[in-house]
């Protein structure tokens, strides 16, 4: 695979508002349903810790039977991981797109309602099929570590007909979703999302999304990436499992054959950048963590909002880590509209 090329112009400069959308995002739409619960829960589950295990319908149920003591109180939320990045970055201020798919049953009729709330353009053209909008677990343990089970009901059917061309072109960025590696049609439409913005000047940005997937699914998304992104969002799991490295140092090197510059989350520890020229270390935040669901999700859409109101790498990664540490300081993987008006007022006034 050739090193895809830097423009470092692209990089350091400002986004102009030249087009209609600062992001375009594409990735599986869940309804969440968050719960408490110890490790010997997970055991007597035999549930994997840390990690995304798809499931299918009745071995959710069985979950749910099993934990039905154990619900967090919390009012109901859409989700999926791009989700999560792409109204964190619409309540910051960008003005977004989200492609997805969800049936037309309760859940499918609330997601979309609850994405539009978000202030995200969902596609007019995208009609919800008959069937069952994809539901997740997610279970934290006492450590805050999130670990998930995934029914994706009909997202497992997400393809080309959801994406928005036009919007695709009229977008700053475009953000994949990692997790798309599990469904061919997934796999070929992020793909078509790519290839699509790359042809209209539109930045590419694809998230790793969970070391399952670096593991199980790391051929699909080389394919997903193909002649190269222009940032990847990865955590250090991830970025070890994909480059198959046993370094941070070796990964920075490893990565650069895939992606113009990346974002390696490390946690409580921060985050390590490359900016095209530098590598740029980010710090933590010293809080306690409660719920690590949706913090890469954060820095992600954080991140990106910074990007496009015309802030470099550091001051952009910096930010991103302030909003992440919010994020596992409480339950869920979103933060309230106002929290995220906090968080600009304590950063860029």
């Amino acid at each position: 695979m050739p090193t895809p090329q830097i423009d470092h112009t692209l990089i350091h400069q400002g986004l102009i508002m030249s087009k209609q959308y600062h992001i375009y995002g594409i990735g599986n739409a869940l309804v969440d349903t968050e719960i408490t619960v110890s490790d010997a829960d997970l055991a007597a589950m035999k549930v994997d810790k840390g990690v995304m295990t798809l499931v299918d319908e009745a071995r959710q149920r069985e979950l749910i039977s099993y934990l039905d003591n154990h619900l967090v109180a919390s009012h109901k939320a859409s989700g999926g991981s791009a989700a999560n990045t792409i109204i964190a970055a619409s309540y910051f201020g960008c003005n977004n797109v989200y492609s997805s798919k969800v049936a037309n049953d309760e859940n499918g009729h609330f997601y979309i309602s609850d994405i539009k709330a978000a202030g995200v353009t969902y596609p007019a053209h995208i009609t919800p099929p008959n069937g069952t909008t994809g539901k997740c677990l997610v279970m934290i343990t006492p450590d805050a570590e999130r670990t998930m089970n995934t029914f994706l009901g009909v997202s497992e059917t997400i393809s080309t007909d959801e994406l928005d061309l036009g919007a695709i072109a009229q977008s700053h960025f475009a953000y994949i979703e990692g997790y798309l590696v599990t469904s061919p049609s997934g796999r070929a439409a992020a793909i078509t999302l790519r290839e699509h913005a790359k042809a209209n000047n539109t930045r590419t940005a694809l998230s790793l999304s969970d070391p399952a997937m670096v593991q199980f699914f790391r051929d699909g998304l080389v394919e997903m990436i193909g002649d190269g992104v222009d940032i990847l969002f990865c955590n250090s799991d991830e970025a070890l499992g994909f480059t198959q490295t046993d370094t941070l140092e070796a990964a920075t090197e490893a990565l650069k054959k895939f992606t113009k510059n990346f974002v390696i989350t490390r946690g409580s520890q921060g985050a390590l950048l490359f900016d095209g020229e530098d590598l740029i270390e980010i710090a933590g935040h010293k809080i306690t963590a409660v719920d690590t669901n949706g913090a890469g999700d954060m820095f992600a859409g954080a991140f990106l909002y910074a990007l496009s109101q015309g802030k470099d790498y550091k001051t952009a990664g910096d930010f991103a880590s302030l909003a992440a540490a919010k994020v596992v300081s409480q339950f869920g993987p979103r933060l309230k509209a106002e929290q995220h008006a906090e968080l600009k007022k304590q950063f860029f006034i």
